[in-house]
């Protein structure tokens, strides 16, 4: 089992992380703090303001694992690809546990986030990727050129959206981790919390 990293500091924002609502995710905090098991400290901003959290779990849930034209492992991929970018060690170990259970492969996940160039991912999904690199660092460069560098590499427009829209939720949630100040718990403890996600997704 494991045992609740007693060293982890509290979030930025203690406001935020001693006023929980009564919710789904105060009751996994609690559950977690009885059970002296480690817990993801993003479920103190979720439990903070529930009925946001209902809202971004929804579109979350809907953007990373419903069904569309590209797997829910390869948009983990891209969520954590997207949050080494932007140097997320939380978003970054969670999803790449979740993209690992998903693709069944860690060392190649790994291997991408330390470097994409020199990984055994294929041509087509490095093409992508490096389009996702340049939406988290340059934006504002892009141009109907690189979407169309992407179709020419076979990817069509939906799976451009998704892979889009992934990146962007990321983004934000990056943001979102680095600014309040959620730490990171232990390899094992992610890899046993993603596996839930991996199953059933963002929804609770």
């Amino acid at each position: 089992m494991n045992t609740l990293n007693t060293e982890q500091a509290p979030i930025f924002l203690r406001g935020v992380e001693e006023n929980p609502k009564p919710s789904v995710y105060r009751d996994l905090i609690e559950n977690a703090k009885g059970a002296g098991t480690d817990y993801w400290q993003i479920w103190h901003l979720l439990a903070f303001d529930p009925e946001a959290a209902h809202h971004l779990a929804a579109l979350s849930h809907t953007l990373m694992h419903r069904e569309c034209s590209i797997s829910a492992g390869l948009r983990e991929l891209i969520a954590a690809y997207t949050s080494s970018l932007n140097q997320c060690e939380f978003c970054m170990k969670a999803h790449a546990a979740v993209a690992s259970q998903l693709l069944g492969d860690e060392p190649l996940v790994w291997s991408i986030i330390r470097d994409l160039d020199a990984s055994t991912l294929g041509d087509k999904e490095k093409e992508l990727l490096r389009f996702v690199r340049r939406v988290t660092l340059t934006p504002s460069s892009i141009t109907a050129t690189d979407t169309q560098q992407l179709n020419a590499a076979g990817w069509d427009d939906a799976s451009i959206f998704y892979a889009i829209s992934a990146c962007a939720l990321f983004n934000f949630y990056n943001r979102w981790i680095s600014a309040t100040g959620v730490n990171p718990v232990s390899d094992e403890a992610f890899k046993n919390l993603a596996s839930r996600m991996a199953r059933v997704g963002y929804a609770r």
